[in-house]
C-alpha cells in the first residue's frame, strides 16, 4: 500500500508552478467529443489518474487519443461516428465520465452512460443534466444503473431554468446545446471559472455562446464543430492548497499559476486571517505567514463566485491555527466533513452541528497514521501533516493522485521533509 509520510516542522519557502486544472481539463475534452471536422489538441493537460480514465473512455467509444502525460499534452480524432454507450468501468470511477452523454445525444442522438461515481462526497444528483436534455427533446430512461437518453428528431433549443447552478449539468447542457436546431437559453446557470474555460473552447471550435461568466447562457446552434488547439486554464484547487499550505506552514511561496480573479473568496477569508497575500501579476500571487496565531474567521461554502467548496476541507486545516473558534458550514455537499475524525486522530478539536464544523484552535498537532477519504481531505491531511509534530502517514493516497499532480515533489522543492513509501 502507498503512504505519503510527512515529517512536520518546516516551513514552505520558495516557488511553485500550479499544473493544468482537473475540473477544466474533464470537461473540455469531452467538448472535444463534438468535433466532426478536424482533430484537436489540448495544452496543459494535467498528469493525473483521472485523465487517463477519461482517455480509456473516449477509446472505447471510438476516439483516436493520443495522451502525452510528460508533455501534458493530448490529442484527439473524433470524427468518425461515436458508438453510443459508455461502459460502467470508467464512469464509475469518476463522475466527470458522465460529461460524455450530452456531445453523444448531440452527435448520435441516442446515448447510454453508466450513472456516475467519483468520491464519496455526498448527493450529487444527475437530475438537472435530465431535465435540460428532456426541455431540449430528448427522452429519458433509467434502468439498471443506466441512463439513456433518446431523440427521436434533431434536438431543439428552448429556455432552461436550472433549480440549482449545477455545474456538470450546465457543461452537459451546454455542450449539447451547441449542435441543437435554434436557440437555447440557460437560466441559473453554474459561473465558475472551469465553465468560462469550456465556453472558450467551443467558441473557437466554431460555437455561438454568450453571456460567458454570467448565469444566463444563449446558445445558438450550429451545423458542425471543428477541432482545434487550445491551454487548459491553471488548477485554482491546487493553487489554493500551495497558498494554505504556505500560511499553515508559516512560509513564504510565490504560486505561479494562480489568477487572483478565480480565487476571490480564498484570497478574502485568508486575509481576513491576518495571512499576507500580494498579487504579483495576474497569473501569480505570493503568500506569506509570519504570525504566530491567526484570526478566527467564518467561512460557508456557495456556488461560485462564493467559497468553493472543494477548499472546504483545506482551509479547515488552516483554521486550526486561529486564536479562537472557527465555523465552516457547507451548503453544498452533505457529507464533506469525512476528514474531521481524521484531524482528531491528530489532537484538532473540532465538532460537527448539523452541516457545520466548529473548529477550535490549538498550539500543534501530533503526527499520527490517517486515511485519505476523498480527494481534497487527502490534501488537508498532507497540510495537516506539515504542520505537526513528528510524523505523519497519509494512506488511500489514490484520491490525492486523481487531482494532484506530483505533490510531494512539488513540497519537497519548497523544503518539506515529504515521501512516497509503498509498504
Amino acid at each position: 500500500m502507498e503512504k505519503i509520510v510527512v515529517k512536520g516542522g518546516a516551513p514552505l519557502i520558495g516557488e511553485v508552478q500550479v499544473s493544468g486544472a482537473k475540473n477544466a481539463a474533464l470537461p473540455i475534452l469531452a467538448a472535444g467529443l463534438l468535433a466532426t471536422e478536424g482533430t484537436s489538441k489540448f495544452y496543459n493537460v494535467p498528469k493525473l489518474s483521472d485523465i487517463k480514465t477519461i482517455s480509456l473512455l473516449f477509446e472505447s467509444l471510438g476516439v483516436k487519443v493520443d495522451y502525452k502525460p510528460e508533455e501534458n499534452t493530448l490529442e484527439m480524432d473524433a470524427r468518425k461516428p461515436l458508438l453510443t454507450e459508455a461502459s460502467f468501468e470508467f464512469v464509475s470511477k469518476m463522475r466527470a465520465s458522465f460529461l460524455v452523454l450530452g456531445p453523444m445525444l448531440a452527435r448520435e442522438g441516442s446515448a447510454k452512460v453508466a450513472m456516475p461515481g467519483g468520491c464519496s462526497i455526498g448527493s450529487r444528483p444527475i437530475d438537472q443534466h435530465l431535465k435540460g436534455f428532456e426541455a431540449l427533446g430528448a427522452t429519458i430512461i433509467q434502468d439498471a444503473g443506466f441512463v439513456e437518453a433518446r431523440a427521436e428528431k434533431e434536438l431543439e433549443g428552448t429556455t432552461i431554468f436550472f433549480d440549482f447552478p449545477s455545474v456538470g449539468g450546465t457543461q452537459n447542457v451546454i455542450m449539447a446545446s451547441c449542435l441543437a436546431k435554434g436557440k437555447t437559453t440557460i437560466v441559473n446557470a453554474a459561473q465558475e471559472p472551469e465553465i468560462e474555460d469550456m465556453i472558450n473552447f467551443l467558441i473557437k471550435m466554431g460555437a455561438k455562446i454568450e453571456g460567458k461568466g454570467t448565469s444566463v447562457l444563449v446558445i445558438e446552434g450550429v451545423d458542425k464543430l471543428v477541432g482545434t488547439e487550445y491551454t487548459v486554464m491553471p488548477d485554482r484547487v491546487e493553487a489554493a492548497t500551495y497558498m494554505i499550505a504556505a500560511a499553515a506552514t508559516k512560509g513564504d511561496v510565490l504560486v505561479k499559476g494562480a489568477p487572483y480573479k478565480d480565487n476571490v473568496a480564498l484570497v478574502s477569508k485568508m486575509r481576513e486571517m491576518g495571512v499576507d497575500i500580494e498579487v504579483v501579476d495576474e497569473t501569480s500571487m505570493r503568500v506569506s505567514n509570519k504570525l504566530e496565531s491567526l484570526r478566527p474567521v467564518d467561512v460557508k461554502t456557495l456556488p461560485h463566485p462564493g467559497f468553493l467548496t472543494d477548499m472546504q476541507s483545506i482551509m479547515c486545516v488552516l483554521t486550526l491555527l486561529a486564536n479562537g473558534t472557527s465555523t465552516i458550514t457547507e451548503t453544498v455537499f452533505e457529507n464533506r466533513f469525512m476528514h474531521v475524525e481524521e484531524l482528531r486522530r491528530m489532537n484538532a478539536k473540532i465538532r460537527i452541528e448539523g452541516r457545520s464544523s466548529l473548529i477550535e484552535g490549538l498550539p500543534h498537532l501530533e503526527g499520527t497514521t490517517v486515511k485519505a477519504t476523498d480527494l481534497r481531505s487527502g490534501a488537508a491531511l498532507v497540510i495537516a501533516g506539515l504542520m505537526a509534530t513528528g510524523t505523519t502517514k497519509v494512506i488511500n493516497v489514490y484520491h490525492i493522485d486523481r487531482g494532484y499532480v506530483d505533490i510531494e515533489e512539488k513540497m519537497r522543492k519548497l523544503g518539506a521533509d515529504i515521501q512516497r513509501i509503498d509498504e
